[in-house]
């Protein structure tokens, strides 16, 4: 989002680079896995932490062995030297075996003091088809791309019931888990300083125009309902700015394409509560779990 509104510095936008490659990666990996996913209580994207030690696991496979699964999507060519991982214009960078085996070997301690003994295989899988390794030793626990449909073959020869004591294991991890992650760096922003309009929900592009009843993106031939746009874009702010009040003005002012503040205030209705009146009025998000529970009650009262 910050992207698509604001120029970023070189380190800024390399490291968005960065957090995107990865993301993409973890993608493709979790599409690879959807069929095997079936046999498995699959927990992904966990923050953990462990004697004041956090760290990230990517994919974790519970059944009667947990699977730790490492994702990367490097592209290009890369080489090996002992422990010293660098790429192939001779840059080092951050081993990601040791990076595996650290989350590995943190996670056993963490499931032994839950009161849980069960094996744990780490598996570094690389999902980049344009990635290639030199000087690899041959017993590493790596998986290269050409390599994932033999892994999901050998996971399914593992298919077995899931028992009581993954279930059990797999909410105290999510329980555990951290949502506020210290590995989050965002660029400071603002609302006046972030550039107005409707980003392209596809390829994030700013170049969008709007007609009687569709974006377009002229960057990508994207098209969406304005319905749909708009709706996103005030997740948008809400994501952005949690702190502050979502307005007709607002978002308004944020979807500047959209000429009238009554189709705005039309979708706000039709998805949001009005909450207080005149100028410090706004709109909140609806719980629908209650609003169900207050019909419930509402039809017990009317029953009786």
């Amino acid at each position: 989002m910050l992207s698509s509104r604001m120029s970023l510095s070189p380190k800024e936008h390399s490291n968005y680079l960065y957090l995107e490659k990865g993301y993409e990666g973890e993608v493709i990996f979790d599409r690879w896995m959807e069929e095997v996913e079936k046999g498995f209580l699959v927990l992904n994207d966990l923050l953990l932490e462990h004697g004041n030690t956090k760290f990230q696991i990517d994919s974790l496979f519970l059944s009667q062995i947990i699977h730790l699964f490492e994702v990367k999507n490097f592209e290009g060519d890369y080489y090996i030297e002992g422990d010293r991982w660098y790429t192939n214009n001779g840059v080092e960078i951050n081993n990601p075996l040791i990076q595996m085996k650290r989350a590995e070997s943190l996670l056993r301690r963490m499931i032994r003091e839950l009161g849980y003994n069960m094996n744990i295989e780490s598996t570094l899988v690389f999902v980049n088809p344009n990635f290639y390794l030199y000087q690899a030793p041959r017993n590493l626990p790596i998986i290269f791309p050409n390599q994932i449909p033999r892994l999901l073959i050998n996971l399914q020869k593992q298919f077995s019931p899931i028992k009581n004591t993954h279930t059990n294991l797999a909410e105290r991890l999510l329980s555990l888990h951290s949502h506020d992650s210290p590995y989050s760096r965002l660029p400071e922003y603002s609302f006046d300083r972030l550039k107005k309009g409707i980003a392209c929900s596809q390829c994030h592009s700013m170049n969008t125009i709007v007609t009687r009843k569709a974006l377009i993106c002229t960057n990508c031939g994207k098209r969406e309902t304005i319905h749909e746009a708009v709706l996103r874009n005030i997740r948008d702010i809400q994501l952005l700015f949690p702190e502050e009040a979502l307005t007709v003005n607002r978002v308004h002012e944020w979807c500047q394409p959209i000429k009238t503040k009554k189709a705005i205030r039309n979708i706000l209705s039709e998805n949001y509560t009005l909450d207080g009146f005149g100028p410090s009025s706004r709109y909140v998000t609806v719980d629908k779990s209650s609003l169900e529970k207050k019909d419930t009650h509402m039809e017990g009262e009317l029953s009786t």
